[in-house]
């Protein structure tokens, strides 16, 4: 068997290098566009302990872990994959923002994490990238169903390559096609061709797939050559009347003169149903009366066109005036992916449920809205937040979109890297390891370590430092206890406050511990802890960068309001939330842009509010967005409830950058 070798391939042991299988658990950050009905619904369910119903997933996370993850419920249960990994750009995680409501952007530059995967797709040059395309499909082929088809969009430096190594995973003889994407009109390579295509590989799991025939258009080539006669129904062709082969029945009998068994064929049709067709004008006699061999009229407008070839021109790319035009160079426009999914997957039908369409290379979320659109169930990926934020406000925008998912690995990809990281194989105690990773992020947060405190750690400038775990948001109980066990350490000289690194916090830490600090006279920040110090290079680059939270403001309105029609007011008790105020977390923004801000509203991009938090994922009952042909931003949402009582609810912002704000109240309505 011919075999494609690279420096990494095998292991000094003569092994294969197998892709990472840690199966980590899911973890639900927030539903999105779920009626409070549904949820009940879907709540009673789990409680019966009967699967939920389906639900679509965005998902935020590296696909190193991500598919892994996905393998236990999901191995070969995909119908159809599409994937658009990276093609060696060096600015596949780069996006250009807009400041809203003026005429500035900048590029936002990628993460460290996104920095590291690329750095572990072209470290090492092409052998790197072969072993994390290996690594990649082998994984996807795991998840393809028996009759599942997969597809992977490259460009012309790794096709060549990428073909071999889908032969290796899914077998030579379940290569179906290249097609070759034309996707721009001209290019100017000096001194060569000018290279105007993109490769699509398609690769089925077996001998039996999935295939409905699409159609494109004719050439005007074709039209001119073929389409050369015309009467009053419009411009048609001529097919033949007959068929190969003798035929003894009533196809074989004479018609009008003619009998097709004296040269070896049938009649299309019975004599009597021609005749119909003759006399509905379908059918053109020659000058004597006589049908003609090829003499049934073909109208172009009843034509679907041209089965789809290997090359596909029609399908024009996404402009910078197309309607579709987000801000991802990479993006690939819809008329691509629809093909694609309508040829290789089917709709729901009866009790048969809708194929699933799975990409992990999400990008500006082009496969989840065709499939949403087209209703198929999906699965998308990035590790991209700003990714995951553009799929999002692209799927909200399609009128009737069901309910899905955003989800992420959280506590447990973390759980795996400080194992790997502090435990080092030996079965320490946890106590030790714990002890490990809060001396890794004081040295991080450039703080010496303090002994003695239960939830005070260390010491910077005067300030003391709690370090959150992995496993757990800071909660308002964690914050009150650090509180109290500050003033145990309040005597030493120069203390001046509390820094609280943590991963996640919970929803209503950030305004509740305010109150609490100033109760008890302390001065509290809380630092969020970056994904970055999971990457190795940013750590030891010193490119750890610790952002406070970013702080919301909000009024709550119980009154009559504009927001409500008067058949909503009679529904029951009316609340309107309007932000007031928004501090972001300035994260990368360049300072001549910062300057040029003038209102706090231009930081906001989409804000969303769960009415009824019920302590789990935040559930996204309405929403407001910022979009290209509707850049303003309405700052209230109205809402009715159908019983009085006190309700706790979440209101969520997202900045221009994709970062994630929350504000938690308690709403009493009489």
């Amino acid at each position: 068997m011919t075999e494609l070798i690279w420096e990494g391939k095998y292991d000094k042991d003569g092994k294969r290098v197998a892709p990472v299988r840690i199966a980590l658990p899911f973890q639900t950050v927030e539903t999105v566009n779920e009626s409070g009905q549904q949820r009940a619904n879907q709540l009673g369910l789990w409680a019966q302990g009967q699967p939920g119903e389906w639900r679509n997933r965005l998902i935020w996370g590296d696909k190193k872990y991500v598919l892994p993850a996905l393998l236990p419920e999901f191995a070969g249960k995909v119908n159809l994959i599409y994937i658009d990994p990276p093609f060696a750009t060096g600015a596949d995680f780069s996006f250009t923002t807009t400041i809203p409501e003026s005429d500035d952007s900048f590029l936002k530059e990628p993460s460290m994490i996104e920095q590291k995967a690329y750095r572990d797709t072209w470290g090492r040059g092409l052998d790197s990238y072969l072993q994390w395309f290996y690594e990649t499909v082998a994984l996807l082929r795991d998840l393809l169903a028996d009759d599942g088809s997969f597809y992977v969009h490259l460009d012309y430096h790794v096709s060549h390559y990428a073909k071999v190594i889908l032969d290796e995973v899914f077998g030579a003889e379940n290569f179906r096609s290249e097609i070759a994407w034309k996707r721009t009109s001209s290019h100017n390579d000096p001194n060569k061709p000018g290279n105007i295509h993109d490769t699509i590989l398609f690769y089925t799991a077996s001998t039996t797939w999935t295939w409905n025939p699409q159609y494109q258009p004719l050439d005007q080539e074709y039209l001119d050559k073929v389409y050369v006669y015309s009467d009053e129904r419009g411009r048609y062709r001529l097919d033949n009347l007959t068929a190969p082969g003798v035929s003894n029945g009533v196809t074989g009998q004479e018609w009008r003169g003619v009998n097709p068994t004296s040269f070896g064929r049938h009649w299309r049709r019975p004599p009597e149903e021609l005749e119909i067709v003759l006399q509905q004008g379908g059918i053109q006699l020659k000058r004597d009366g006589k049908p003609s061999i090829n003499g049934w009229k073909q109208y172009l407008d009843k034509s679907k066109g041209m089965s789809i070839q290997s090359i596909w021109q029609d399908l024009p790319n996404v402009t910078g005036i197309s309607s579709e035009k987000l801000r991802y160079v990479t993006q690939k426009p819809e008329s691509l992916l629809s093909r694609i999914i309508s040829a290789s997957s089917n709709p729901r039908e009866g009790e048969r449920q809708a194929d699933l369409v799975l990409d992990c290379f999400c990008g500006s979320g082009t496969t989840a809205a065709v499939a949403e659109k087209l209703g198929r169930r999906w699965i998308t990926c990035d590790l991209g937040r700003f990714a995951i934020h553009t799929t999002r406000k692209r799927l909200l925008s399609i009128p009737n979109v069901r309910p899905f998912m955003v989800e992420n690995l959280g506590k447990y990809e973390r759980q795996a890297w400080q194992t790997a990281e502090f435990a080092q194989g030996d079965q320490r105690q946890a106590a030790e390891v714990q002890l490990a990773y809060r001396r890794f992020m004081l040295d991080l947060y450039r703080a010496r370590p303090i002994e003695g405190y239960l939830w005070l750690h260390g010491e910077r400038d005067g300030r003391l430092i709690h370090v959150g775990g992995v496993d757990a948001p800071i909660s308002v109980g964690d914050v009150r206890a650090i509180i109290q066990e500050f003033w145990k350490a309040s005597g030493q000289a120069g203390v001046n406050g509390v820094d609280i690194l943590g991963w996640d916090f919970a929803f209503e830490v950030n305004e509740v511990a305010k109150q609490m600090a100033a109760e008890n006279n302390v001065n509290l920040k809380f630092k969020r802890i970056p994904r970055e110090v999971l990457e190795k290079r940013a750590v030891e680059q010193g490119d750890i960068r610790f952002f406070e939270l970013g702080a919301l403001s909000v009024r709550v309105s119980q009154r009559a309001s504009e927001t409500f029609s008067a058949a909503e007011q009679a529904n029951g008790p009316a609340v309107t939330i309007t932000l007031t105020d928004f501090i972001a977390p300035y994260d990368d923004v360049p300072p001549d842009v910062l300057a040029k801000v003038t209102s706090w509203a231009q930081w906001i991009d989409y804000w969303a509010v769960d009415w009824d938090y019920q302590g789990d994922a935040f559930h996204n009952m309405a929403q407001q967005y910022r979009t290209r042909k509707d850049p303003q931003l309405q700052l209230s949402l109205g809402h009715t409830y159908e019983q009085p009582g006190t309700y706790t609810v979440v209101v969520k912002v997202i900045d221009i950058l994709g970062n994630d704000t929350t504000r938690t109240l308690s709403v009493t309505v009489k």
